[in-house]
């Protein structure tokens, strides 16, 4: 299993006190492009599907936008089995 599994496995089950960071390792390790504008926030998003997900930089991120996070995953297919 690595990191990126397991930090989405442990995501699913506590969504309190990410980071942008752990955010950025998973969703490289799922095929999400991350695009920092130089704003605040940071946005993933999908290419063969055209979904994206805007989440605040700050930390720690709150559980909502973790959540939506997973949601979008599980969207393009992504299961941490």
């Amino acid at each position: 299993m690595t990191k990126a599994e397991k930090t989405l496995e442990k995501m699913r089950h506590n969504p309190r006190d990410w980071r942008i960071e752990d955010l950025e390792v998973v969703a490289g390790r799922y095929g999400l492009a991350v695009r920092k504008p130089g704003g605040s926030h940071a946005i993933f998003f999908h290419m063969a599907s055209g979904r994206q997900l805007s989440v605040p930089a700050k930390r720690p991120i709150k559980p909502v936008y973790i959540e939506a996070f997973i949601a979008l995953l599980d969207e393009i297919g992504v299961s941490d089995e």
